[in-house]
């Protein structure tokens, strides 16, 4: 007898998202970056214990470090391995696209913040945005639309 496929649900790529960075950021135009693990923080990632949330991108020497990036460590993580989970991470971009990005920091006043952490052909990328900060005044009135357009479906949905 011929054994039947099991149907699994379509796993998510996604491993983390940064929901904070579309509130306190105006976001612009997004990178994918590779990033630089080790054994143990590549097996956190498939547990999905990563926090992108305070986490930065700085640009030195020429390359991008990840920075405030949280991947907690697995309890069965190798005893001769004292792992940190707050350690700077490198991450792997092309020449062109670092200049670029080099340019957009320098001359006009960006910010590198990564927004997702997902899997690509069995690799964790991180999708960076260059970003201008939020004034109070902006974050206002981003959650002023959001709640007029929660409130509009609603209305909408009561009529139909």
């Amino acid at each position: 007898m011929a054994k039947q496929k099991k149907k699994n649900k379509p796993e998510s790529n996604t491993i983390a998202l940064n929901k904070k960075s579309r509130h306190d950021f105006i976001l612009g135009e997004r990178f994918e970056a590779g990033l630089v693990l080790e054994g143990w923080e590549v097996k956190s990632l498939r547990a999905g214990r990563v926090q992108l949330r305070d986490s930065y991108v700085l640009l030195k020497d020429g390359e991008a470090w990840l920075l405030g990036a949280l991947i907690t460590p697995l309890p069965t993580a190798s005893t001769h391995i004292h792992p940190d989970p707050m350690r700077t991470r490198k991450l792997l971009l092309h020449r062109e696209e670092l200049n670029k990005l080099i340019g957009a920091v320098e001359r006009k006043g960006y910010a590198l913040i990564p927004t997702a952490m997902y899997w690509k052909k069995g690799r964790a990328k991180l999708e960076i945005a260059l970003a201008k900060g939020k004034q109070a005044h902006d974050k206002r009135a981003t959650e002023r639309e959001r709640d007029w357009k929660r409130d509009k479906q609603r209305l909408l949905k009561g009529k139909a």
